[in-house]
């Protein structure tokens, strides 16, 4: 049931456990002076508190515009059955990964919850909660919060530095080294990833020269080689773009095929059908590959 309640009554102490984006609060806002609050703010009504779960970014615009009573619902009169209510009924939209891996954390640390308990409650797999416990285990406190600030990008994170720590032994210490260089620098997802490659796989000389700050330098350089190659003929110049393709989107399946939020029956059939053709191309493929690298290597 909804109701009006004061914003000055309200408990913050969930709000590092979203996501922060100041786009999207931007739009948000203007969104609010024009219309008004459409969705009430979601969280729990204990007797000594009204502890908010969900509508941080709603009661940002809100106070902003010095708004001081809120459209409100109280989703549980208990902080652990209010936190399983709101994974139960966000969808993937509404709470990212990350953010479902900070709440179950606080379910399993706090309330003493096992991840049998947290799945049977949620009614979903012991798999699905223990992919998101994992998760917080991969990163440094550092990188946790540069992410939950929205200094860094979740998804360069979720599906470029855990690419690197898997494929290539690369440990959460030295991923956080390369966040403390890049974070906060107004880099797209893109230009993060290609940074990564060249931290993480190019020269010591690169590698430094990101350290040290010059992080615009070192990204020009990646970028001036990827589309000069003017010693290369185009036919050499198309299979290099092709393996560099082919890099980028093993490391990419790599990843995404750990999320269990792919269920529908469509996906399983089209994806059984694509990843039957690929296993019997493997053999031949793997072969053609090595056969490349030895001849690179020789030459």
């Amino acid at each position: 049931m909804t109701e009006q309640v004061e914003l000055s009554s309200i408990d913050l102490r969930y709000q590092a456990y979203r996501i922060r984006n100041q786009y999207a609060e931007k739009c948000l806002l203007q969104s609010i002076v024009e219309n008004g609050i459409r969705d009430p703010l979601q969280g729990i009504d204990t007797k000594d508190s009204r502890i908010l779960l969900n509508g941080f970014k709603r009661y940002r615009c809100a106070k902003k515009l010095s708004m001081g009573i809120v459209p409100y619902c109280s989703l549980s009169n208990d902080e652990a059955l209010g936190i399983l209510e709101l994974l139960r009924i966000a969808n993937a939209k509404s709470l990212t990964i990350l953010e479902q891996a900070r709440l179950i954390d606080e379910l399993r640390s706090v309330y003493g919850m096992s991840n049998t308990d947290i799945a049977g409650v949620l009614e979903k797999s012991k798999a699905w909660v223990s992919v998101r416990t994992g998760l917080l285990g991969e990163m440094t406190p550092y990188v946790l919060d540069k992410i939950m600030r929205g200094i860094f990008p979740a998804y360069s994170w979720l599906y470029a530095m855990r690419q690197f720590m898997r494929v290539n032994s690369i440990s959460k210490e030295e991923v956080e080294n390369f966040v403390r260089a890049v974070a906060g620098k107004g880099l797209s997802t893109r230009d993060i990833e290609t940074l990564a490659h060249g931290y993480f796989k190019g020269s010591q000389n690169l590698r430094q020269q990101i350290i040290s700050g010059k992080v615009s330098w070192a990204l020009g350089q990646m970028k001036q080689s990827q589309v000069s190659a003017s010693d290369c003929s185009k036919l050499e110049q198309a299979m290099l773009r092709d393996l560099e393709i082919v890099q980028k989107y093993m490391c990419r399946i790599i990843a995404k095929s750990q999320d269990d939020r792919h269920q529908s029956p469509s996906f399983y059939a089209q994806s059984n059908l694509l990843s039957g053709g690929i296993l019997r191309n493997m053999a031949s493929f793997s072969t053609a590959v090595k056969a490349c690298h030895d001849q690179s290597r020789q030459a």
